[in-house]
């Protein structure tokens, strides 16, 4: 996944889960701006393996704490929706007719 492709994954994500923020490629991995802070998605070093994706929240800066560590992109997403406080989107349901 290139930084443009995973900037716009981002933007897509904040308008699904209804969240004001901006997203922005930089040195240190991508920057999701909201009012809440910034929150800094980042790849994991080939060394870091089966770590893909680490995750730093403005709260856990503040508490001078490691980045939140994700094996996946969908658990990075998974953990910055969740840090976020937005909310997740309406289940799949499939049943007979």
């Amino acid at each position: 996944m290139t930084d443009a492709e995973l900037r716009s994954l981002l933007r897509d994500c904040l308008r699904l889960w209804d969240v004001p923020g901006t997203v922005s490629v930089g040195e240190d991995g991508v920057a999701i701006t909201t009012r809440d802070g910034c929150f800094v998605l980042q790849r994991a070093t080939p060394d870091m393996r089966p770590v893909r994706w680490l995750l730093q929240t403005p709260t856990r800066a503040a508490a001078e704490r490691p980045p939140r560590v994700a094996p996946s992109i969908v658990a990075a997403l998974s953990a910055l929706r969740n840090a976020l406080g937005a909310a997740g989107g309406a289940g799949l349901r499939i049943s007979p007719s």
